[in-house]
């Protein structure tokens, strides 16, 4: 056995972790392109818009149910396994949604497909990591997360003109398209590895009762709650500078997705040199601030952007800080069980965001007052994060070490 904080500098994860990236950027656009087809998926499957929505919902909801299951149900494979498997199962959902003839069908489809998802995303992070030992991991888990950045500022805008071009079920087959090819390349090329050693499924599940483990998850909860509460509403409380151009709300979409890539690639490395703890702080302070400027900036477009650029940077600086701090915390063999608890809790975190915005918008009159709540939730993440003891692994001796990563034959 090899660990990963022992690696050479010059260890081959680049390329792997690239590969990654790929299959998560197909798993990403599947995730977000549903949302700007569901007229076109409404009137082709003989339903209210709001019946349409319900296939993201349901997306989001087996997502966060199913991949701390998964984890723990496939916690003895290879990570080459795993990773073919799930982008096998993610291509049978999106080809049953593109032929499935009524609606009944295409929400079960969306279940399959989350779960192919579910297995996918947490497992590519978990891999990178391993792979790149803990001097790199931080940055090992921003390049797998590109593939998520890119595919909101990219895919999901590029799907949904496809979409609009020839027809929703084409942008299924696309996104199988997609995820395939990604398949056969991770069967041939990742190297073979295990994460840990066999363990019943007690034991995998034990971080659950880990008070730390917890506090991290939480902080996801809370920080994710405050990202997205103004993001699903982002035409709302952008109106005054919109002007019902929805153009505009594309455009600020991709100065989003492009901005948070950046942020994304930079918080990976800032993790590395200063531990993912400050890092996470720093980004919620800053998202706090941003939407409270955001305020002021509601009546321009040029600000509007401005803002939104900086709103990108601050939100996808979380991704990978907080995978790596919950990574840190994992027990030998739990890696993967644990990255997708804190997988399935963004999931949760983008489903109370679209409850709570309704409620908001209801009880308060106005979007941009959603603002200020969000920055709430920003703060409050900063504040657990700060109150919860160092669990990046790197500055605290009592933290387990990293996980060891074992060569393996199938």
């Amino acid at each position: 056995m090899t660990d990963p904080a022992d690696a050479s500098p010059a260890a081959p994860w680049g390329p792997a972790a690239m590969l990654l990236a790929l299959g998560t950027f197909a798993v990403g656009t599947d995730a977000f392109v549903i949302a700007g087809l569901l007229p076109d998926i409404a009137g082709s499957l003989h339903v209210d818009v709001a019946a349409a929505g319900q296939l993201v919902s349901v997306f989001a909801l087996a997502y966060a149910v199913l991949s701390p299951v998964l984890a723990a149900l496939t916690g003895t494979w290879s990570r080459r396994t795993v990773l073919v498997t799930a982008l096998l199962v993610f291509g049978v959902g999106n080809v049953v949604t593109a032929v499935a003839p009524g609606y009944g069908l295409v929400l079960a489809s969306r279940v399959i497909a989350a779960a192919g998802a579910a297995m996918f995303t947490p497992n590519a992070g978990a891999t990178a990591a391993a792979l790149a030992g803990e001097r790199h991991r931080g940055r090992a888990i921003a390049i797998v997360t590109v593939g998520l950045t890119a595919s909101l500022a990219l895919g999901a805008p590029l799907g949904t003109a496809l979409g609009e071009a020839i027809g929703w079920r084409a942008t299924m087959w696309v996104v199988t398209a997609l995820a395939v090819p990604v398949a056969a390349v991770i069967a041939l090329r990742l190297p073979e590895i295990r994460l840990g050693t066999a363990a019943g499924l007690h034991r995998r599940l034990s971080p659950l009762t880990d008070r730390r483990v917890a506090g991290v998850l939480a902080c996801t909860l809370l920080a994710f709650v405050g990202v997205y509460l103004p993001y699903t509403y982002i035409s709302s409380v952008f109106a005054p500078a919109v002007g019902g151009h929805g153009g505009r709300v594309s455009l600020l979409l991709l100065v989003f997705g492009v901005a948070g890539t950046a942020g994304n690639l930079m918080a990976g490395h800032l993790a590395d040199r200063y531990g993912p703890r400050k890092v996470v702080i720093t980004a919620t302070l800053g998202l706090a601030a941003v939407f409270l400027a955001m305020l002021e900036a509601r009546g321009s477009f040029a600000a509007a952007l401005v803002s939104v650029a900086f709103c990108g940077v601050a939100s996808w600086s979380l991704t990978a800080p907080q995978q790596q701090r919950i990574i840190a915390l994992a027990p030998a063999g739990s890696e993967s069980l644990v990255v997708s608890l804190n997988a399935a809790v963004l999931y949760l975190a983008v489903s109370l965001s679209s409850v709570l915005g309704a409620i908001g918008l209801k009880a308060l009159g106005s979007a941009g007052h959603l603002l200020p709540v969000g920055a709430a939730f920003a703060v409050s993440a900063a504040g657990l994060a700060w109150t919860s003891g160092r669990a990046d692994g790197r500055t605290a001796p009592a933290e387990p070490p990293a996980a060891p990563v074992s060569s393996a034959s199938e």
